[in-house]
């Protein structure tokens, strides 16, 4: 018996060993932020503020080809996010989201372009689309094959019932055929919670560069259990690199409320500029937002300015 339990130490011992990490980086990357904002409301709170975050990393290949990473975040001292990747050669790469793990939707909700802020900047998001952020999650992205590149993620949402989930799928092509062509579709399935508040959401996207412009259009939808929470959005965005320093953009969005009956569309548009020089960027926004909540006449004028600094 102990002649047993040693053989098998030996072998784990062995295993392990085998499994070293070859060579490890580790990196610490981090930024703050000063912002001043005026969202056209009565301010209750303090029109300044600041931000700041670090991002703890390592990686390393181990003598089986894998390569292993791990990464934490701190957002204002208080852990924002921690993660562990394998990245097979070839087979695509696998991440646990300990904390905060987005879906494969939620990384492209809203990918139009853009110098530094959204059309609906300072109010509540116009859109019922919303790519769910969940502890203890599960992605897969795979390798990019004929330019496209799928990304899916899986979340156990509700630990009291097995059945609750969240699950998320997104495809990106890029076709080669065509450069600076992006073509984009993603689905979320968000089965956690009461059944009343199950949602399917999808969105559609397609970004063109062409030297320093990109142009971008989006359709998103919303399709819950509950007519209330459903909803439909369209928006579009063009930026231009005016130099490597400086780029502009123009935004338009349009949410369509539910209750076409009572509600009026949320329509707004915004303009961006964003000034970088070595690790600041000062960038500023100007928006406006008719219809704010899909309440008729409660329109808004948006401004905000901010200088951060990454090191």
């Amino acid at each position: 018996m102990n002649n047993i339990k040693k053989v098998g130490l030996s072998a784990l011992a062995g295993s392990l060993v085998a499994m070293s990490v070859n060579a490890a980086e580790m990196t610490v990357t981090g930024g703050a932020s000063i912002t001043f904002a005026d969202y056209g409301a009565d301010i209750t709170n303090n029109a300044w503020s600041s931000g700041d975050g670090l991002t703890f990393a390592a990686s390393g290949e181990l003598d089986n080809g894998l390569t292993v990473s791990s990464s934490y975040t701190l957002d204002r001292g208080v852990l924002d996010d921690y993660s562990v990747s394998i990245a097979t050669e070839g087979m695509g790469t696998i991440t646990f989201h300990g904390l905060d793990g987005s879906s494969a939707l939620g990384a492209v909700d809203d990918v139009m372009p853009t110098a530094y802020e959204e059309p609906w900047f300072g109010v509540t998001s116009p859109s019922k689309v919303d790519g769910k952020a969940y502890d203890d999650m599960f992605q897969y992205v795979s390798p990019t094959v004929a330019g496209a590149t799928v990304t899916l993620t899986y979340n156990q949402a509700d630990t009291t019932n097995s059945d609750d989930s969240l699950t998320s799928m997104a495809i990106a092509l890029s076709p080669e055929a065509i450069d600076g062509l992006t073509i984009g579709y993603a689905t979320q399935d968000d089965d956690s919670g009461a059944a009343t508040a199950h949602v399917t959401d999808t969105t559609m996207y397609v970004k063109y560069v062409y030297g320093s412009a990109t142009l971008g259009y989006q359709m998103s939808d919303a399709d819950s259990a509950t007519d209330s929470s459903d909803g439909e959005s369209v928006g579009y965005g063009i930026s231009y690199a005016v130099s490597d320093e400086l780029s502009i953009s123009y935004g338009s969005h349009t949410y369509e409320t539910p209750n076409d009956s009572t509600d009026k569309d949320q329509e707004a548009s915004a303009i961006s500029a964003s000034y970088t020089s070595g690790g600041m960027t000062i960038s500023a926004a100007a928006g406006s937002v008719d219809n704010v909540g899909g309440t008729d006449a409660t329109d808004r004028d948006t401004y905000e300015i901010s200088m951060s600094f990454a090191f």
